[in-house]
Order: structure tokens, then sequence, then C-alpha cells
């Protein structure tokens, strides 16, 4: 069996094991690259707790600094705390350490651009050229500048959203929250969030000490003990955060998590009923979302996945949110970013105003049934499979804009390669779980006897 690689490079950044691929030096260089690309600016600097933070940290810095640039390090924070600071300080760009939703052993850098939003394809792969070219702007000592450490990033971030959004409408008893931050950069600025809003808090996994006391990726079987502790604890509603703190998975009243993609659906129909406008999602979201937006008279525009895909057309169509199917919330008046704080604040919003509980709000929806698997599969293996579904399924409407969308009379299925992990991602959505699971199986199988 051939061995999966530990290191990733690609337009989302550069993602490695620790100990293994991603080295002290690769490190340097990309950050090297980095500034090189952004003209020896200011750059913006956090990362999540993982226990190999600092080291990482310290090699970004060493990058950065050789290149020429100032520094601003604002320490342990979420990554669309870093997104949201990066604009504040009118920086030339920002680096968010983390790995987001991989396992604890590895650890990745996201390139962020002086918007505030993550490099599009084209600048990624300017600034990747930077790198592979090796010819990096370098400054002498007398050249380079202190690192600024700044307090308060997360702070900053909870007062935009109560700015925008103001605390919960006063009620005879304040909602009550359950909070699984994963001991991720959510545990730093979420409890307080959600007390400024005016919910009662109860927290579970927010020690920021790296950690892992679940798989950090938010999936409904890594939610057992946030279920338990909602249905104990009486709450109107569960939160679950990965480690970087920009996907919000939601579990209900009733204990039961309602999947990632009711995150984005909640929050639309929440904007929507006092901004109408367009919406963009992508391609892997579900067809719920379709309805909310029928619901307003409102256009629903699919992109391929991607923070920094969504974000661009969100630009281009003005877009008043958009996001995408894993618990990824963009609020252009808040925070351009996926940003699991906003959304908390959307959803307690609609949950006060409305007086509705979370089962009541997502039972007033057709119920959708979408599966989401993965298959660990070697980057070159990728376009095989690909080029098989393409043949298979000729017969039907396909969307080929991001790996291989089929629309099957009973639903539909998404494959494409991952950008950050050396596998394979399969989503299937129909009418009736069974249905879902019947697509999905189908698919497994080709692709399974494929990558056989």
């Amino acid at each position: 069996m051939r061995a999966i690689p530990t290191l990733k490079i690609s337009i989302s950044g550069v993602r490695g094991v620790i100990g293994e691929s991603l080295s002290p030096t690769l490190l340097t260089r990309f950050a090297q690259a980095f500034g090189t690309y952004v003209g020896s600016g200011t750059i913006v600097i956090g990362r999540d707790p993982r226990t190999s933070g600092e080291m990482v940290k310290q090699a970004v810095i060493a990058g950065l600094l050789s290149s020429g640039c100032r520094v601003i390090d604002i320490g342990m924070c979420p990554v669309p705390t870093i997104q949201l600071l990066v604009r504040q300080h009118r920086a030339h760009g920002g680096i968010a350490i983390t790995a987001s939703h991989n396992p604890a052993e590895w650890n990745a850098l996201k390139f962020i651009g002086a918007d505030g939003l993550f490099l599009n394809s084209g600048a990624a792969r300017e600034m990747l050229d930077i790198y592979h070219q090796g010819e990096y702007t370098k400054v002498a000592g007398a050249e380079m500048r202190e690192v600024a450490e700044i307090s308060g990033a997360t702070d900053l971030h909870i007062q935009k959203i109560l700015d925008v959004l103001g605390p919960l409408p006063q009620s005879e008893r304040p909602l009550r929250v359950v909070l699984d931050a994963c001991n991720g950069a959510g545990s730093l600025v979420g409890p307080n969030l959600l007390k400024a809003l005016g919910a009662e808090v109860v927290p579970i996994n927010s020690t920021p000490n790296g950690l892992f006391p679940r798989p950090a990726e938010p999936l409904p079987e890594n939610l057992t003990d946030l279920c338990t502790a909602v249905k104990e604890q009486r709450a109107d509603i569960g939160f679950a955060q990965d480690m970087d703190a920009d996907r919000l998975a939601i579990v209900s009243e009733q204990g039961v998590p309602i999947g990632e993609d009711y995150t984005l659906v909640l929050a639309t129909l929440y904007v929507l009923g006092k901004e109408p406008g367009a919406v963009v999602a992508n391609l892997s979201s579900t067809s719920v979302l379709q309805e909310v937006v029928n619901r307003f008279s409102c256009p629903l525009f699919l992109t391929r996945i991607g923070e920094a895909n969504v974000t661009e057309e969100m630009q281009k169509q003005n877009a008043v949110i958009g996001g995408e199917g894993n618990g990824g919330v963009i609020y252009p008046r808040i925070n351009f970013a996926r940003d699991s704080l906003t959304g908390m604040a959307l959803i307690l919003h609609l949950l006060a105003e409305t007086g509705e509980t979370i089962s009541e709000l997502v039972n007033s929806f057709p119920r959708f049934s979408l599966i989401k698997e993965k298959l660990a599969c070697p980057s070159d293996k990728i376009s095989v499979v690909l080029r098989m579904l393409r043949r298979e399924y000729a017969d039907y409407p396909l969307d080929l804009r991001d790996g291989v969308k089929v629309l099957l009379p009973s639903g539909w299925f998404l494959v494409r390669g991952s950008n950050t992990e050396p596998i394979i991602r399969v989503v299937a959505e129909a009418a009736t779980e069974a249905d879902a699971r019947a697509i999905m199986a189908g698919v497994y199988s080709r692709v399974q006897e494929c990558l056989d």
C-alpha cells in the first residue's frame, strides 16, 4: 500500500506533520516567500493552541523579519480574528498558524491578503512561484524591525459583533448555551462573547492547551459530549467549533446534532429576514439553503469549494451573507471571513427573536439527508478517479467546476480532491436517508474500485 504524503502544498497554504514533513526550514522559507510577495510590508500573525504552535510561530517570524516585514503578533486567537485584525491595522497581509480540523500532529500556514481574505488562486500561485524559485527579499540586520506583540484582539472581535447586532433581546429567561470549543482558539473568546450577548454559558472542552478531547472536525459522531451536556443542562442550543474557530456545528435543544449544513441555513434565515439580498454558498451546500432564499425571493449563487472562492463571488454579487456547508458563516457587515463567533451571534438572535426552538426552526424546512464521506487518496490518483466518474455518469447533468457533481433523479453527489488533506471527499444528498445512502454506496464503491 502506497504511503499517504504528510505534506500538502496548495493554493490553500501549506500543511504537514510536525517532526516529519513540516520542518522549521520549510516554514521559514514559506514565510520568506510571503514576505517577498507582500513587498516587505506589515503582517499580522496569530495561532491556534496546538502544542507545535510556538515553534511554528518562531519559524514564521524569522522568515518574515528576514524579508523586511513588520510583524504584529496578536497571539493565540481564532483565524477569523486574524482576518479582522488585518483590516483593523491596515496590514499588507496575515498568516494564520493552524491546521484547522486536521489531527493534532499536523500544523499549517494560511495566507491572508491585505483585504483580510485568503489569497485567491491567482495570488496564491504567484506566492507559490516565489517559494519554488527561492528568490526572496533579504534585508540586513540593521534593517530588521522589532516584533509588535498586541493584546486584546479577541475583545475587538467581540465588540465588532456587538456593534452590528447588539445584545440579545431581554426575556424572562436568558438562552442557555453549551459551547464545545475542542480546547481550541474558540476557548479564548467564545464564552466571553456569549456572556456579552446576554446568554447563559456552559463551556466544555474550553482549555486552550492544544490537547484534543475529540477529533477537531465538528461532525455529529464527534459531538457525543456536547449532546449529553445539552440534555443534562436543559440548554436551548449546543455549539461546537473546530480548532481555529472558523467552523460551527449545532446541537438542538433535544441533544441531537442537526449537521453543519444547517449553520449557514439558520444564519441566512435570520439575515434575509432583516436584509434581503444575494446569497453565495459552495457546490456542496445543502438544498435546504435554496428553500430559504426562495422564501425571500432572493438569488443563490454556488461556487467552487473554498472560502476564497465564496468571498470572491460574494464581492461580485454584493451578497448580504454567504458561506460553506461545513459550518462556515460569512457575514460581511461584521467580518468578511468564515466566522463561528458571528454564526453563534446570528443564530442566537434568531432564537431570541422568533421564540422558536432549534428543532422547530429546522422542521419548518423540507428535510433532506446529506451524507459526507472521505477516502484516503494520493494526490496523483485524484484526476484518475474524476475521469472515471465523468465517464460513468456521462448521461446525467454534470457540474465540473470543482471535481464532479452529478444531478440524479433522486438527489445529487459531489466528488472532489481535498486542498488540505491527501483525501477524496464525497458528498451525497437526497430527500431521504435511504436514498442518500444508496447514492453514496454506489459512488463509494466505484471510487474504491478505481483506487484499488
